[in-house]
């Protein structure tokens, strides 16, 4: 149970940093200068990270169905359903940057059209390149928070694995402490009805003893003064 529950820490997390790095690129698509190349790319990372984001939303679901208690089981539904309408949320949101970047490309490529040699043209153009660069600044960034995030799981998977040896270990010793303590008992038991036995035969040697001792004073005393 223990071990359920830190995969559905582990699981939240996740889902946690697919959205920030969705909502990221959703982001780097509204500032997007062009070509629409550099476009194509950023759709594509989102769709990838939408389809993570999916799979982490119905293990989820899979690890609500398996609680115990139904308290626990609302919870990381109400949980899981509040993930998939943030998912929603970002995907109306992609699409409207979808829109928006390439109305801004169309007109971006009408002015250099129209004003093919302008310098106010290149300058809008260096300012777009100078945009590019911020975004893929974040975006690098953010994958690097990304990366701790993996190792962070990575060693909560380790922890997993070493809790549930050592759990194993501990039920072992358990049992054979109880299987040590049943044998005990039992010799404990031997050893009192040997005692209680050898205390009655003690018992019956000195009766047979006494009753013995009895008979030869009674024929001692027959024998040697009759007339008492």
């Amino acid at each position: 149970m223990c071990s359920l529950d830190v995969h559905v820490r582990i699981c939240g997390q996740e889902i946690i940093k697919y959205d920030l790095e969705i909502k990221a690129l959703i982001q780097d698509i509204r500032e997007c200068p062009g070509p629409q190349s550099v476009l194509m790319d950023f759709n594509s990372e989102v769709k990838e990270r939408f389809n993570q984001l999916r799979l982490r939303i119905q293990n989820m679901e899979q690890m609500a169905k398996e609680q115990d208690r139904e308290t626990e089981k609302q919870a990381i539904l109400s949980e899981t359903e509040s993930s998939r309408r943030q998912m929603l949320s970002n995907q109306t949101a992609w699409r409207k940057a979808n829109l928006a970047c390439k109305l801004s490309i169309d007109n971006l490529e009408k002015d250099e059209l129209l004003y093919g040699g302008d310098s106010t043209v290149r300058q809008r153009k260096a300012t777009k390149e100078s945009l590019v660069q911020t975004s893929g600044d974040i975006t690098e960034s953010l994958m690097s928070i990304s990366r701790m995030m993996a190792q962070s799981v990575s060693q909560s998977e380790e922890t997993i694995g070493t809790l549930a040896t050592s759990s194993r270990t501990v039920l072992e010793t358990d049992e054979e402490f109880k299987a040590m303590t049943g044998t005990i008992h039992l010799g404990r038991k031997l050893i009192s009805k040997y005692n209680r036995r050898e205390l009655t035969d003690k018992l019956l040697i000195f009766l047979a003893v006494a009753l013995f001792l009895a008979t030869v004073l009674y024929i001692l005393k027959k024998r040697l003064f009759p007339f008492i």
